[in-house]
């Protein structure tokens, strides 16, 4: 499939999606959103393919929403059923909607955060499993002064990784902090010179695609997200019957063969 707005390639069972505008910031139309949900689908679908890199073209990872999209946006649209179809009926609907759903993915999303990740772009970063920052990247939530609130889950989202104090800042005072402030919070994992943060995001994504078994991933991707839902006794229960089908599985008998017998694993999903 071709794409206007993002790019989209497949090599060594990674998905790399670029934001694609970089005369613009990568700032977000209704063309990317919609092309973009479209290449995360694509990409959980690909059986090649094992886990996700996001990243954005230029300077900047992205911007927020396009200000003159911003201006003719119907207020409506927010709510657009279009936006909010179910991604997959077999996972939880919170993770269903506008931008909430890259924790439907089964395959983590490593997010290479290169330059100004601000508003939406803020909110996409938090969706994603991993954020590797460059040391030129800016961090912004924005809404306040755009005289806008705290949009699509992040008032949820933003204090379970940098906490209650953290997100109150952030949010009201819209401020902008850099990669080491970023890290010093814990709102990025890591963080790179620039020129290193494209191989830091791949290295990662290949250990996570060779080193560890795929169905795991899913598995634990699915209870790491479940778990702000669920009771300890609930997230327990979770985890039993997930044990009972793991160790049943062509992974787990791989996972202790190659153990065994001193050799690369050869996972394959199942």
């Amino acid at each position: 499939m071709s794409y206007e707005q993002i790019d989209y390639q497949v090599a060594d069972a990674v998905a790399t999606i670029t934001l694609n505008r970089p005369a613009r910031m990568n700032a977000l139309t209704r063309i990317m959103e919609a092309e973009l949900r479209s290449a995360i689908e694509a990409a959980d679908a690909d059986r090649r393919v094992k886990v996700i890199v996001l990243t954005g073209a230029g300077r900047a990872f992205c911007a927020g929403m396009d200000m003159q999209e911003l201006e003719t946006l119907p207020p409506e649209d927010i709510r657009a059923e279009r936006w909010m179809r179910p991604y997959d009926m077999n996972r939880r609907a919170d993770y269903q909607t506008r931008y909430s759903y890259f924790p439907a993915a089964g395959k983590p999303i490593v997010c290479a955060i290169n330059g100004a990740a601000a508003g939406l772009g803020l909110v996409m970063a938090l969706y994603s499993d991993f954020r590797i920052a460059s040391g030129q990247a800016v961090f912004a939530t924005a809404f306040a002064k755009r005289g806008l609130i705290a949009e699509h889950g992040i008032a949820w989202m933003l204090p379970r990784i940098v906490g209650h104090a953290h997100a109150t800042d952030l949010l009201m005072t819209s401020r902008k902090i850099d990669a080491a402030q970023a890290l010093a919070m814990g709102l990025v994992h890591r963080v790179v010179t620039a020129d290193q943060l494209a191989d830091a995001a791949r290295d990662l994504a290949l250990e996570l695609a060779t080193q560890v078994s795929p169905r795991s991933l899913r598995v634990m991707k699915r209870q790491i997200w479940e778990a702000p839902f669920q009771t300890l006794g609930k997230a327990i229960a979770l985890a039993n019957a997930e044990m009972v089908s793991s160790l049943q599985s062509e992974d787990f008998k791989e996972g202790v063969a190659h153990f065994l017998e001193k050799r690369a694993p050869r996972f394959t999903g199942a």
